[in-house]
């Protein structure tokens, strides 16, 4: 999406809530899965909604980051554990505190490298996180 600009130095980055880190990285979270979902299959949009949704939901969020953390950086561990740290006083409604705090520091992680423009990592990362995308469209 390079033709987004993102006007913010790695610095403002670093100054920002991890909450707007996650907000971003929701997005390009649910981009990316949407366009992986319709480049596999020729589904209405509705199935693919309903494929979407166990992708982005807190618990398969969480489930991800626990499988890719042994392979993130020691800066991506830290802004994981700002991520999962941050108070936060909402939770949805299908998810459990433990699993909605990591899927937010999960998003936090997706975010931070996009606006700190890490693209090359940023696409290893989320090709890591569904690697196994079978498990999930299974569940």
């Amino acid at each position: 999406m390079e033709w987004i600009e993102r006007k913010k130095e790695v610095e403002e980055v670093n100054m920002l809530s991890p909450l707007v880190w996650a907000y971003i990285g929701d997005a390009i979270f649910e981009t990316f899965i949407r366009v992986q979902l319709v480049n596999k299959s020729n589904a209405k949009p509705h199935k693919l909604h309903c494929e979407s949704i166990k992708f982005v939901k807190a618990k398969a969020q969480a489930d991800m980051l626990k499988k890719i953390h042994d392979k993130l950086t020691e800066k991506e561990q830290e802004i994981v554990r700002r991520g999962r740290n941050v108070q936060n006083h909402h939770v949805a409604k299908n998810a459990n505190v433990a699993d909605y705090s990591m899927s937010t520091a999960f998003e936090g992680l997706i975010g931070y490298l996009y606006l700190t423009k890490q693209d090359e990592r940023l696409k290893e990362v989320l090709n890591l996180s569904v690697k196994n995308i079978e498990y999930y469209q299974n569940t």
